[in-house]
């Protein structure tokens, strides 16, 4: 591989990064955690790889190298955590995972050795809490969100049970999940090492992944550990009892992840605690009512919630009630889980929430909203085939007719045009 660049790879390794639709702005902290993640030589490699899913043939022809040789080097980043494989018609795939969530989380779901752990946590802590540059670029710089709050079923009344829709039950994530993986929580082990332990003790051992995210990481340096249907919705009631809040990837069908978080380590939670009124993920499609008749002005509820959206304050008689700031709730049902009173019920918000199909969708949204469509379409690695240009295409066909538009005056393609137009010509026919 001598023709490789002799650049700093390190800054080669951001550009690349920076291609995905969510990135990760340069910074000297950056550049320090990529130097604990990787090599001066796997950056090398890192940085010359597609974004989108490649083979083991690309990878060989990219680098200027033996399939051979390429595999040695795919499966040392797999077993870094830095690429995650699959299997696709019988065929051995590599997508490089992007920041979050992805390589920085990978890095510290398990105990290792092979790095500073407790640095890298203080470098990420410095990135991700102090700088907030990436935190506000990766919750804020699109409106359709990277995740999603699942509500907690149990605090579901029957009968509203009945209308949860199969996407919004985490229960039912894990029942269609081929394989499930259990890993620390990134947050916790993080803010632990940073000098800043979870305010309230939460357990770390409640990290889910799923399908090929799951069993590459499980196959691959074991930073997590397949476990079984049962196990998983262990975790989630074990996570409900520690009122957590479970936040996934934002789509409707096979999302990648799920996590169990709390308020003080989180960084989604702590980005609704800071830049509210903002949002930085989609909440779920309920929220908490209470019933003033029952209340008590205990104060349980403003404790628990994961946002501080409660407050406690008195009426014009001077009686004490929660008030909910519905503006900013994320209808997780936490407070629901911890009324004694049993003054909180969840009920359907009045405008639903929609959620991206799955992961692609998710893509093509935010990068026509981040203006970064160009990106996806002319990695010249990643699309160089028609089977992943019609992926996009066709979801982008799919779009409603503003992100349509928005899309095509990004890609200034006739190809893509067309395909608009006879969209159009076919539906008024």
């Amino acid at each position: 591989m001598g023709h490789l660049t002799t650049r700093d790879a390190y800054k080669n390794l951001e550009e690349r990064i920076n291609w995905f639709t969510q990135g990760a702005p340069p910074s000297d902290s950056l550049y320090k955690i990529l130097q604990v993640l990787y090599t001066e030589k796997e950056a090398k490699w890192a940085a010359l790889l597609p974004v989108r899913p490649f083979t083991l043939k690309k990878a060989a022809k990219i680098w200027g190298t033996t399939e051979a040789k390429a595999e040695v080097l795919l499966d040392r980043l797999c077993g870094k955590a830095l690429l995650v494989d699959s299997e696709y018609h019988g065929q051995r795939q590599f997508v490089m995972p992007p920041p979050m969530a992805g390589f920085i989380e990978f890095a510290l779901m398990r105990t290792r050795g092979d790095i500073d752990q407790k640095y890298l946590s203080e470098l990420y802590y410095q990135y991700l809490n102090v700088e907030e540059d990436f935190i506000k670029d990766l919750f804020f710089a699109t409106e359709t969100r990277l995740g999603r709050v699942f509500v907690q079923e149990p605090v579901l009344a029957n009968s509203k049970t009945n209308h949860i829709l199969d996407y919004e039950s985490a229960a039912h994530i894990v029942e269609e999940a081929e394989y499930i993986g259990l890993g620390t929580c990134y947050c916790r082990h993080k803010m632990y090492h940073a000098g800043h332990p979870c305010e309230i003790n939460a357990p770390w051992d409640v990290c889910l992944t799923f399908d090929n995210v799951a069993r590459s990481l499980a196959e691959h340096g074991e930073y997590a550990r397949l476990i079984s249907k049962e196990e998983a919705k262990d975790v989630l009631e074990r996570s409900y009892e520690s009122n957590l809040v479970q936040i996934g990837e934002n789509v409707r069908e096979h999302p990648a992840f799920i996590c169990n978080c709390c308020g003080c380590c989180c960084e989604a939670l702590q980005a609704a605690r800071k830049f509210s009124p903002m949002q930085p993920v989609a909440t779920t499609n309920y929220l908490p009512k209470v019933s003033f008749e029952k209340c008590i002005g205990c104060g349980k509820c403003a404790k628990v919630c994961p946002i501080l959206a409660i407050a406690v304050k008195e009426d014009k008689e001077g009686k004490r009630r929660a008030v909910i700031n519905t503006e900013i709730c994320l209808g997780c049902g936490v407070c629901a889980r911890n009324c004694p009173a049993g003054a909180i019920e969840l009920e359907k918000r009045p405008v639903q929430i929609i959620t991206p199909v799955n992961s692609t969708h998710r893509f093509v949204l935010q990068a026509i909203e981040k203006g970064t469509l160009q990106n996806l379409i002319f990695d010249n690695q990643a699309f160089a085939n028609h089977r992943a240009m019609a992926a996009v295409f066709g979801t982008i066909l799919k779009l409603p007719p503003l992100k349509q538009a928005m899309a095509s005056r990004q890609f200034k393609s006739i190809y893509l045009d067309k395909l608009l137009s006879t969209q159009k010509k076919s539906k008024s026919d």
